[in-house]
């Protein structure tokens, strides 16, 4: 079972729904291990940090088809316990599908690749943290110790950047700025500028301009 002490509940939760009969957990595959490997797909979970998948997809990729497997929360409820309390709340951030953007960041040629795909994974989880004075300083001394899957709310397969583009273009005009995408999202503009970034390094647009200090967008020809 290598480098299963290092995985969290809700990446060993999400292994366990993709995992069908047959199929191969923690697979070793030239220096590096696949999660999950159904025939010639292997089924990579991340539940977050892409740039550390930057080396062992192009090595996945040159002998499989690959899925990589990322959870957002769409709902959250943070679970504190300290002297054996539980205090329960529900946050007030709401995650969305276009919040992969965040991490596409890292890897935006990969959607290039026929044989790659990602699932993003909307749910609804607990985050459980501790206090520890030590330890958590950053945080007012609460320590998250993990994340747990409490249920699947949708499954959003995407197969090339196209299909994001796709899934905002009725808000976009036929030229647009970062701030426009991130209007079309309903996100931040930083997630906009993310977005941006990843469209035109997959070369779906291309720099058409400026509008003052900011880069006019048009999709490519």
């Amino acid at each position: 079972m290598i480098g299963t002490l290092n995985e969290g509940p809700l990446h060993q939760a999400l292994k366990a729904l993709y995992a069908r009969p047959g199929s191969r957990q923690e697979v070793s595959i030239d220096d590096f291990v696949g999660d999950v490997v159904d025939g010639n797909q292997i089924i990579e979970i991340q539940t977050r940090g892409f740039g550390a998948l930057k080396k062992k997809l192009p090595v996945f990729l040159s002998t499989h088809q690959v899925k990589l497997v990322h959870p957002i929360a769409q709902t959250r409820t943070i679970v504190k316990v300290q002297n054996d309390a539980e205090n329960r709340r529900v946050s007030p951030k709401h995650g969305s599908l276009f919040d992969i953007f965040s991490e596409l960041v890292y890897i935006p040629q990969m959607l290039n690749d026929a044989n790659f795909e990602v699932d993003v994974v909307l749910i609804e989880e607990e985050e459980h943290r501790e206090y520890d004075g030590r330890r958590g300083r950053r945080k007012r001394g609460w320590v998250t110790t993990g994340r747990h899957l409490v249920r699947v709310l949708e499954v959003v397969n995407i197969g090339s950047m196209e299909d994001l583009f796709g899934r905002m273009t009725g808000d976009l005009a036929s030229t647009f700025t970062s701030a426009d995408l991130g209007h079309a999202m309903r996100r931040s503009r930083s997630l906009g500028q993310k977005a941006a970034y990843c469209f035109r390094v997959a070369g779906l647009t291309r720099v058409c301009g400026k509008n003052g200090n900011e880069l006019v967008y048009e999709k490519s020809t």
